[in-house]
Parts: C-alpha cells; structure tokens; sequence
C-alpha cells in the first residue's frame, strides 16, 4: 500500500510504535480486521465486538506473516510490531482518510435513501468499461466496511466506486472524511432510518455532509426529480448536476404544497416496461466535447422505472469522467443484478423477484409495481419495513394503499406492522386475496402448498424479517 509504512501509520492515528527501528520504513500490502483473511506483511487491526475480541488473535496472524497490529492493549512480548492506540476503530479511520488522499485516483460516492447499492453497481458497471474500477462490495459501506475497501484500492485501479450508508447525524462526515469524493451522487431522500433522523428534511441534512469533503473541484450528482434534493442547484460553488425523467422542470406536490423540481441535464425520455426483462429508455445528455445533445437508446436488463434513475446516474458520472456513448451504453445493458436486490429467479416454472435484502416505503412500493408488470398470476410475499420512527403504522398502510390498485392477486404477508399493509389491501380491493400470519413457518408452508407453475412471487421485507429463507424454500 503506497506510502503506509509503519511510522507513517504511527503518526496519522497518534499511535505509538514498539518494535524494531529497522520495521518502521516497511509497507503494508493491506489492512483486515478479520484474522482469517491476514496475509504477509498485512496491518490487523483487532475490534472489539459484544462476543469477540479482536486482541485474542494477534499472536495468531504474526503466525500468519502479519507485518504489525493495531492494538489498544499494551502486548506482553508480541512477535512482531505494535502501533497502540487508544481506540482501534478510530484509528483505522484515520489511516483510511489518510491513505485515500496519497491515492491518484477519482472517487464516487454515493448515498440516499433508496437505491444506493443498485446504483453503485449501474455506476461501476458504466465506468468499468473505460477504467479499472475497485467497487464496494456486499454491504461494505458503514464506518468499518468503509475503511476496509479503501484499504483495498491499489495503483493499478484508476476509479472508486465507493457507498456510504448512515442512519445517524455525523455519519455521513465521518464517511465522506474518509472517502473525500470527486462525485458525490445522492439517489433521494427517502422515508428510512427515521428513528434517527426524524424527518426527510433530518434525511437530507445528514445526507448532504458529504458535500464539505469533495475535493476542490468535486460535484455534486443528484436526483433531480426528488423535492428535497432539487433546491440544491449550487454545492461547493458548482452548479450541481441533476438527472431525472424528462427534462423540464416538473411541478409536484409535495408535504409544503406544490413545488417545481430541477430541470435536468442528464434525462429519459420514451421508458418503457418490457415485462420482467427490463425497461428501455432513451437517455439524453449534453456532450462534453461540442456541447449538443446526444441521445443513446438503452434496455436496461432489470425491470422497473427506478433502474432508470440508475442508468441515469451511471451516465451523469461517466460524462463528466470522460466515456464515450458506446462506452455508457455497454455498461448500462451489461449490469448485473445481485441476491436480495430484484433478482429474478427461475425454479420449477416459478418466477421469484428476490428483492428481501431491504425495505422501506419508497423500495417496497417500487417493486409491488414491477410485480404489477409480470404475466401470469401474481403474488406478493411482504414482511415489515424497520426503522421508521412514529409513524411507521401509517407508512405501512399506504404501501397497502399503493398495492390495492396495481392488479395483483394474492397478498401473504407476516408481521406486526405488515397487519397494516394487509388491512389497507382488504378496505381498497375486493379482487386480492389476502392472507397475514404472525408466524413465518405457517406463511412458507401454505406459500409452498399455493405457488404453480406460471406464477410470479415478489419477495420483500427488512433484512431483520429473515426473508431469504421463504426464497429459499421457493427455489427448493
């Protein structure tokens, strides 16, 4: 890792060294907190967890060819280096920041509400086409998976993908002091982590931390079509870039009454569904070069209108990091989908839309409409949505109020808050059927007796609800 020898990372963290003199000019080759995944001349930072305790492993990864440890503990005779410190964790954020500014390498970050994983993905598999790209991966994007795919970036990648997920005030400055982003590109402001943040207005607050930690000549990529995030036309000095559907500005109503939203300059025009296949799309974009307008005629492979966001974003971002439309249009209609994320999946003449990974207001209603979209007879399987404060009763109601008018015929649901989506469904449809149980079993076991062949189930829920398992039992 370029530049992180021992003293440089003794004295970024405020650390003290206790080794050899001879040991502090060497370098890191990569930095876990895992001890499994330790290899020669690697950086352990240990953690304390509620079970485990990182520090037990340290004799264990000098065995492993360990080059030092991070430790909060002043060791009894360690085989190798020792930076201590007083906080790990903390330490580790500084070494991250600080690596990441000795980086030659441009930085997207993303974050919001919704959205953020799938556009991560459309965004890297875009630039991908041009330039190296180290990405994050899994849910690698709070205050320890951060650090840890910042650690991971090497000379050879020329562009970071990088997602920053918060549910608190201060989180996101902590994030974006360590990923100090050339782009930063926020999806929406949506209704989650309302716990925490209270209300969208708290959303946007938190969210927007990210701008003090551009770089000098960052900016800012946003959803223009958000009423939150569209009176920030200027971030930093610069004029912001916004995508969206359609380019004029649009007039909605919103929670202050009626508002018009950005005009854009990156947007889609002519989106159209092609069952569960995907959606097309013509997107239109200011060149860079002569300052026309280009447009690209794209099917993107994943159903649903909020994957045009996504492509939308893709392309705001590789226009300013200089691809061609051939190369924006490779990216878009070659991403992938990933488990849990409006997967579709093919199983004894079945169709599951596995999109369990998550839930909120905003996702759940956009995936009852790409279900609405499916032939055949369709089912939805829904669960709770978590962390949406006070009024999280009423906010899964109207996704019940939403799903009565899209033309899907049955409805199992289980949950205590998900009573309330059922109740909406039965008051404002008479033409599904619906089913809510309180226990897990009993849905999968009447689910598994119903679904045919032909059928298309939609899959979603909070994490927390344990929703892989009904897919599981789904695909057996």
């Amino acid at each position: 890792m370029k530049n992180m020898t021992l003293e440089h990372i003794a004295a970024v963290c405020g650390g003290t060294y206790i080794g050899n003199e001879a040991d502090k000019t060497r370098e890191i080759q990569g930095a876990v907190i895992d001890s499994r995944l330790v290899e020669k001349d690697y950086l352990f930072i240990p953690v304390r967890g509620e079970k485990v305790d990182g520090h037990s492993f340290i004799p264990s990864v000098f065995e492993k060819g360990a080059l030092a440890v991070l430790s909060e503990e002043k060791l009894e005779d360690p085989a190798g280096p020792c930076i201590l410190v007083e906080n790990t964790l903390d330490a580790m954020k500084k070494i991250a920041a600080d690596y990441r500014r000795g980086l030659d390498i441009k930085v997207v970050g993303i974050t919001g509400s919704v959205g953020k994983t799938s556009t991560k993905e459309m965004i890297a598999s875009v630039l991908a086409q041009k330039y190296n790209v180290l990405k994050t991966e899994g849910n690698l994007n709070n205050e320890i998976g951060l650090p840890l795919t910042i650690f991971k970036i090497r000379e050879e990648h020329q562009v970071a993908v990088l997602e920053m997920g918060i549910s608190e005030f201060g989180e996101m400055d902590r994030l974006s002091t360590m990923a100090n982003p050339d782009i930063c590109v926020i999806t929406n402001i949506g209704l989650c982590h309302l716990e925490n943040l209270i209300t969208r207005d708290g959303i946007l607050k938190a969210k927007t931390e990210s701008f003090a930690h551009l770089t000098p000549d960052g900016i800012a990529v946003l959803n223009g079509d958000d009423d939150k995030l569209c009176d920030k036309k200027v971030v930093n000095g610069k004029p912001a870039v916004f995508y969206g559907i359609e380019k004029a500005a649009k007039v909605a109503e919103t929670e202050e009454g009626t508002k018009t939203l950005a005009e854009k300059t990156v947007y889609a025009t002519n989106v159209e569904a092609v069952d569960l296949t995907g959606t097309k799309a013509a997107i239109h974009y200011p060149s860079k070069e002569t300052g026309g307008e280009v447009t690209m005629e794209v099917t993107i492979p994943i159903a649903g209108e909020h994957n045009v966001y996504n492509a939308l974003a893709a392309v705001s971002v590789a226009r300013e990091l200089g691809l061609t439309c051939d190369e924006m249009k490779r990216g878009i209609e070659s991403v992938q989908t990933i488990g849990g994320r409006s997967n579709l999946i093919h199983k004894n003449g079945i169709t599951i839309i596995d999109d369990c990974y998550n839930a909120n207001p905003v996702s759940m209603k956009a995936s009852i409409d790409v279900l609405s979209n499916a032939p055949g007879r369709k089912i939805a399987v829904l669960g709770d949505m978590g962390e949406l404060g006070a009024e999280e009763k009423q906010l899964h109601y109207m996704v019940g109020e939403h799903f009565a008018g899209k033309g899907i015929d049955a409805l199992y649901c289980v949950g205590t808050l998900s009573q309330e989506i059922a109740k909406a469904v039965r008051t404002c449809s008479s033409k599904t059927e619906v089913h809510h149980y309180e226990d897990k079993a009993d849905l999968i076991k009447d689910l598994v007796k119903e679904v045919q062949s032909g059928d298309t189930v939609l899959v979603k829920a909070s994490h927390f609800m344990g929703f892989p398992e009904i897919v599981k039992e789904l695909t057996k």
